[in-house]
């Protein structure tokens, strides 16, 4: 039913981010049929904490439209070492069930933000960044 709804643009009420571990990991990331944005963070690094932040952000921005999941690194290695991730924070794209972009290390919410409109074209309901609605003064 949420699925069914988010293809017709509604907005459903989802968390900002879930986290998953490797046995999820194909249920809500290969097979979404959404595009979705990975975090492979460690709650010791502090890059990763300020991220985190930042992808609350992004996450109640784009709620039903992608999805952002996160994965500790220090719980689930095969998938950091199947992904090839060398370095914390890394963001990996999912559209599909393939990687089609990738952000090590920190990153403005503009920037991701720009960079989730940039390979998921085909979603237009991604907020545009720096998008400020202004009311006119009559």
């Amino acid at each position: 039913m949420e699925l069914e709804r988010i293809r017709k643009g509604e907005l459903v009420d989802m968390k900002p981010i879930l986290e998953i571990n490797e046995r999820d990991f194909e249920a809500e990331v290969l097979r979404s049929g959404q595009p979705v944005m990975a975090n492979f963070w460690a709650p010791w690094s502090q890059p990763c904490r300020r991220l985190a932040d930042v992808l609350e952000e992004v996450g109640e921005e784009c709620n039903g439209r992608a999805k952002i999941v996160r994965v500790n690194v220090d719980d689930n290695p095969h998938l950091g070492m199947s992904y090839g991730i060398q370095f914390i924070p890394t963001l990996l794209c999912f559209l599909n069930g393939e990687v089609c972009a990738r952000i090590v290390g920190t990153a403005s919410k503009e920037a991701i933000l720009s960079r989730l409109k940039s390979f998921v074209g085909a979603v237009p309901s991604i907020p545009e960044p720096n998008n400020q609605t202004t009311k006119s003064k009559t």
